[in-house]
């Protein structure tokens, strides 16, 4: 036999409720079924499957633990539109998130942040404007930035408002969970011997770029004010 073949892999066994569970959700995207809309009765699930009614409740209550169904009187058991975030919010934490996978996410808000201009400039407003120079000349005039503390609470002050003004709930529920991890490198960046290359694009350069610039300026600028935390990327493919 030549050593070139490649290894078999081994069966993923599942449980029966696994694949319970995964049938259904494939039954529902198939069927088209949208919030609002009643799912089969138990008994019916069962007999079509072949499997006990036990299976099925288990099967559905890891439905409703992911936020895709829930119990409506008369009704039975009907589809909900699922919360994307319901699951992240309770591990989003230093304390249980590794390393790696809290770098990972940092990352992350560094694509949404460079990205989000031209959200920002399709709905942002001149009160918006108004309201973010103002954190930003807080910030100036405040005699404690040296505080790594003082420094930080504008970052976030100032970030979220950008998250605020793009008018996207989605992005603005990420910022919020966003801000243990934010703290955590924030606090790790402090402690390098070496302190991270400092951009040259500062909060009152944004707020210029999102009053008389373009979107494709504030991408520009934007990625220059994070150049501290895009200096500490990996380099390679």
């Amino acid at each position: 036999m030549s050593n070139q073949h490649k290894k078999l892999k081994p069966i993923r066994q599942t449980s029966l409720a696994d694949q319970v569970e995964t049938t259904l959700i494939e039954y529902l995207r198939q069927n088209n079924f949208s919030a609002g809309d009643a799912l089969p009765k138990e008994m019916e699930l069962a007999e079509d499957l072949g499997v006990s009614r036990n299976i099925i409740r288990e099967a559905l209550s890891r439905l409703r633990m992911l936020g895709m169904i829930e119990s409506k009187k008369r009704k039975g058991m009907i589809l909900t539109e699922p919360d994307l975030f319901s699951g992240v919010e309770r591990v989003m934490s230093p304390n249980i998130l590794g390393a790696n996978a809290m770098k990972d996410i940092f990352e992350l808000r560094l694509v949404l942040e460079v990205g989000m201009g031209d959200l920002l400039f399709a709905r942002c407003t001149p009160k918006d404007i108004d309201e973010l120079e103002q954190v930003a000349k807080k910030e100036a005039d405040d005699p404690k930035t040296s505080s790594l503390k003082v420094r930080l609470n504008y970052e976030i002050e100032f970030h979220s408002k950008l998250y605020e003004m793009s008018g996207n709930d989605t992005l603005k529920r990420f910022q919020n969970m966003l801000l243990p991890i934010f703290n955590y490198m924030m606090e790790e960046e402090a402690k390098l011997e070496k302190k991270p290359e400092k951009g040259n694009v500062s909060h009152f350069d944004l707020v210029e770029t999102l009053r008389n610039g373009t979107p494709d300026l504030f991408r520009e600028n934007m990625r220059e004010h994070l150049t501290p935390h895009y200096s500490r990327l990996s380099t390679g493919c």
